[in-house]
């Protein structure tokens, strides 16, 4: 039941990380391409990854640590659902560039950050 309410928890701390970077990138991004998606699904990979290196041995002897912060956190902070929707609708609206480069960029940076962060932990 402690790792349900660290999953929880963590998972409503990273939905507000997410909802944040969005909100900022608003601001910022005029164009149509999902920069705020794009930008908390890196963080999440940049958290995963520091936490997959920095508490290797805590996470995986304190389950609650890893479902507060593997599961709850970076689940809650990164969106692959909001991805999928954002590059279905550029392909619906006709912006195919734009939803190429969706899916090319975030999968190459996210996949690529992890591999680097973690590139120790995982030879």
């Amino acid at each position: 039941m402690t790792n349900i309410i660290a999953v929880f928890i963590g998972g409503g701390l990273g939905s507000l990380a997410r909802y944040g970077v969005s909100y900022l990138s608003m601001g910022y991004n005029k164009s149509l391409f999902p920069i705020g998606t794009l930008a908390s699904n890196i963080l999440a990979c940049v958290a995963l990854g520091i936490f997959l290196i920095w508490y290797k041995e805590r996470l995986f002897d304190n389950k609650m640590l890893e479902s507060l912060l593997v599961l709850g956190f970076c689940g809650g902070f990164s969106t692959f659902s909001t991805f999928s929707y954002e590059t279905i609708e550029l392909i619906k609206s006709g912006n195919h560039y734009y939803a190429l480069a969706n899916v090319l960029v975030s999968l190459l940076l996210c996949i690529g950050i992890i591999f680097i962060l973690t590139k120790k932990v995982i030879v």
